[in-house]
């Protein structure tokens, strides 16, 4: 294969006013897909915030055209090697928000945001025993990797951050406060609401964690596990110094970096199991999820219901002795 024709995953946002969203979205889209591009990009009035794969002229030509765009000509993407699609399909939607923290005052980057460090600063600022390091993340993403001796906020959304930290006020308070996400965006706001909250001294991995893990002088170091990530890949490598499992399986404990979706649809809660406790435990996270009649393994692998019931009673024997 020749190197026009690797792909390649870009991801990338711009904090800048984009005035009819909805008219820029329909148009993006049909540009995008004229490209031949897949990805998802979401396009509010404050900016634009975008994961897009394609092969190596595609992406190019994507880049190129919008750095010829004044609105974006300083935008920043980060690119990642790919041997095909991270997308299924393309999709551009207007939004109100490009990350959902629905404040009641929202926060603007540009006017208020934490210090950006770069990754050798941040590294560096880590490692001071004044600071403390929280993730902006959700806590499935943080599950599958984070750095060494971060905290580990308790919530699903990203819209749960500002209620965990004022309830958990006294673990940052007093602090020196180093913030970080996958690529940058979550902090440009998370790390001014900290700001605006009271807290006086909050920094950002400048780019993220992708940038981290590609900076050729610190390597990913202080990172253990993998990065979450929004497409089909699901995790990518940090770390080029050393590889740490910190994933532990749903079911057993055991070390692993497999997410699956609950196969209980109304569910569909991302758990990490391995590919024989998917089979064993039927991709379904409690047992009334695994009886649940629209359970989409026992469509998938065809089962019979006396099928699922051997297997049922199997688990609960095995259940019954542990």
């Amino acid at each position: 294969m020749s190197e026009n024709q690797k792909y390649r995953v870009l991801l990338y946002y711009q904090y800048v006013t984009i005035e009819e969203p909805e008219v820029f979205a329909n148009k993006h889209l049909k540009f995008c897909k004229e490209l031949g591009l897949k990805g998802r990009i979401l396009v509010a009035e404050e900016g634009i915030n975008g994961t897009v794969s394609g092969t190596w002229d595609q992406t190019e030509a994507y880049m190129n055209e919008m750095k010829s765009d004044p609105r974006f000509e300083s935008m920043v993407f980060k690119i990642d090697e790919s041997d095909k699609h991270a997308f299924k399909k393309m999709h551009v939607r207007p939004r109100a928000e490009l990350v959902t923290l629905r404040l009641e005052d929202d926060i603007n980057p540009h006017e208020v945001t934490g210090k950006y460090l770069s990754p050798k600063e941040f590294f560096e600022a880590m490692q001071d025993e004044d600071t403390v390091v929280l993730d902006a993340r959700n806590d499935y993403e943080f599950d599958l990797g984070h750095f060494r001796g971060a905290i580990r906020p308790d919530i699903k959304t990203f819209r749960d951050l500002p209620d965990w930290v004022r309830e958990n006020k006294q673990i940052l308070e007093g602090k020196k406060i180093l913030t970080y996400c996958t690529g940058g965006i979550r902090c440009e706001k998370f790390s001014g609401w900290l700001l605006e909250e009271g807290f006086d001294d909050v920094s950002q991995l400048h780019g993220g964690i992708v940038t981290y893990g590609k900076d050729p002088e610190v390597q990913g170091e202080l990172w253990d596990g993998q990065c979450y990530v929004f497409d089909e890949r699901i995790a990518v490598p940090v770390n080029q110094k050393e590889h740490t499992i910190v994933g532990r399986d749903y079911f057993d404990g055991t070390a692993c970096e497999r997410y699956v979706n609950c196969a209980n649809p109304e569910c569909n809660k991302q758990i990490l199991s391995s590919e024989e406790n998917e089979h064993k435990y039927m991709r379904s996270c409690t047992d009334e999820c695994r009886v649940h009649p629209r359970n989409l393994y026992i469509k998938e692998h065809n089962l019979s219901e006396k099928e699922v019931k051997e297997r049922l009673q199997l688990l609960e024997g095995e259940m019954a002795v542990n």
